[in-house]
């Protein structure tokens, strides 16, 4: 009997009550969301965002613990979530991008929402604003205090390149 003969028939005699046994257990098992194994899971998970910048794809999904495909299929559901492309096309995610993963994530997997509660939640939730603080009038006198010796060397030079300019016939050597 050949090898690959004798492989076929180990395929044809597998057990598919097994599988099946698999299957039902994914399908009614507590963990019926994708995420990371406990190898995988980030050891900073509960810390607060790294001040960066951006973060690539891969360093939000470690960040929230879940795969980057889930980010990508994320991104398709909530209009919030819109990462910057790079020059490479590269995902670029902003902090406020990464804590809006993290809000999503808490609102489906410990709050079970669905999709479409996490984004009426999110559509629907006050937006904090940050005070935008009244410009200040400032009077010409107080924008030039402090060094000025300074200013009126400056002055009197910009004077200088005024006057060569308004003769342009003299020559200056």
């Amino acid at each position: 009997m050949n090898p690959a003969g004798s492989r076929r028939k180990l395929v044809r005699n597998r057990n598919p009550l097994a599988a099946n046994a698999l299957l039902r257990y994914n399908r009614w098992s507590s963990r019926r969301f994708p995420t990371m194994s406990d190898s995988e899971a980030p050891q900073f998970a509960g810390t607060d965002v790294p001040n960066k910048l951006y973060f690539r794809i891969g360093e939000v999904a470690r960040l929230a613990g879940i795969k980057p495909y889930v980010l990508r299929f994320w991104e398709t559901e909530f209009s919030g979530l819109g990462p910057r492309k790079s020059g490479t096309g590269h995902r670029l995610y902003r902090r406020k991008d990464v804590e809006l993963v993290l809000e999503i994530k808490r609102l489906l997997y410990e709050k079970r929402y669905t999709i479409e509660g996490a984004r009426k939640y999110l559509e629907g939730r006050p937006r904090p604003l940050a005070p935008k603080p009244a410009p200040r009038q400032h009077v010409q006198g107080e924008l030039f205090v402090g060094n000025s010796a300074l200013y009126q060397e400056i002055r009197r030079e910009l004077t200088q390149i005024l006057n060569i300019l308004k003769s342009p016939g003299e020559k200056s050597t």
